[in-house]
């Protein structure tokens, strides 16, 4: 099983990036490839808390975890430490056993230059899932939660 580590800066406060990380919302915008869209079943932002989100690829694939199309995971929010620390447990929902199996996703904020450094991890990767292709869609994510963050903080 695999990790994707990242380090990503954030022109913005701590604050603003925890707010995003659990605002149902926000996650529908930021936490999706380009190329897919994101839609949110259930979103319970608190330690214990359930979410369900699908992504769904905008060309015919058949790439889909879930379906030929569609992603679709869900887990818990295990660990909240305001404006710190966020750690979820996720699992794809699939019949292939190559993707299956819990997953921790932990992002972890800390104050940096005038805004936030965001140390993100993905462990537990299933061997079914590309390390690479899920780094790249790491960069997406991330690269729209600064967008987000950055265009909130001004406000």
């Amino acid at each position: 099983m695999a990790t994707t580590r990242l380090h990503w800066h954030v022109q913005a406060p701590k604050a603003t990036v925890y707010r995003l990380i659990l605002d149902a919302d926000a996650v529908r915008q930021w936490m999706v490839p380009t190329g897919m869209t994101s839609e949110v079943h259930e979103f319970d932002a608190r330690e214990g808390g359930a979410f369900r989100i699908s992504l769904t690829y905008d060309n015919p694939t058949e790439a889909g975890k879930t379906t030929a199309q569609t992603d679709t995971f869900h887990g818990r929010f295990a660990r909240l430490v305001p404006d710190e620390e966020v750690v979820q447990l996720v699992e794809f929902e699939t019949d292939d056993p190559t993707v299956t199996g819990e997953q921790t996703i932990t992002y972890a904020l800390s104050d940096a230059d005038g805004g936030t450094d965001i140390a993100a991890a993905h462990e537990g990767l299933p061997d079914g899932v590309s390390a690479e292709d899920n780094e790249i869609g790491w960069r997406m994510s991330l690269t729209k939660l600064a967008a987000l963050a950055e265009n909130r903080a001004v406000d």
